[in-house]
């Protein structure tokens, strides 16, 4: 199986941001960079997983016939949209 080429980036983090990716590092005797990528990817998949949850939710609400299904629905888009 060919590996992916990889592409290197240079970016600036927060002190906070910094000091808590060294702590995880340490913890699990990983490298920074390598924790950087792993929250990258799990970011990533998390982001993955909301667009479809949300796409889910809003076809619900797009076949719903039952007005009250059809208010809970919607509010549900609304959090979703715009939070609590």
């Amino acid at each position: 199986m060919p590996t992916q080429k990889q592409v290197r980036r240079s970016v600036t983090l927060p002190g906070q941001v910094a000091r808590q990716v060294e702590r995880i590092a340490k913890r699990r005797r990983l490298s920074d960079n390598r924790v950087l990528v792993e929250l990258i990817e799990e970011g990533i998949e998390a982001q993955r997983q909301k667009e479809k949850a949300f796409f889910e939710l809003a076809e619900k609400f797009r076949t719903a016939d039952d007005p009250s299904q059809v208010n809970r629905l919607g509010d549900e888009l609304g959090r979703l949209v715009f939070g609590e």
